[in-house]
């Protein structure tokens, strides 16, 4: 079973270097994908934390990144 990676860094500059790879990123508050995250990215000052999850095909291509900020 995967389990979540959390990652210390600014969410907001984490998110822009995925928009570098990625073309569709959504924010989707409380989207099933969001349930069992791929990271937590949180602030190292903790006053931000994201929840990121990479969405994919069944033949395992990754299609789009969903995103929910948590605060």
């Amino acid at each position: 079973m995967p389990m979540t990676t959390v990652i210390r860094r600014n969410p907001v500059r984490f998110l822009k270097e995925l928009k570098m790879f990625y073309n569709d990123i959504w924010e989707i508050p409380g989207s099933k994908y969001l349930s069992k995250p791929d990271f937590l990215v949180v602030d190292q000052r903790g006053k931000k934390r994201m929840k990121v999850s990479f969405v994919a095909l069944d033949d395992g291509e990754t299609v789009s990144v969903v995103y929910e900020e948590l605060n």
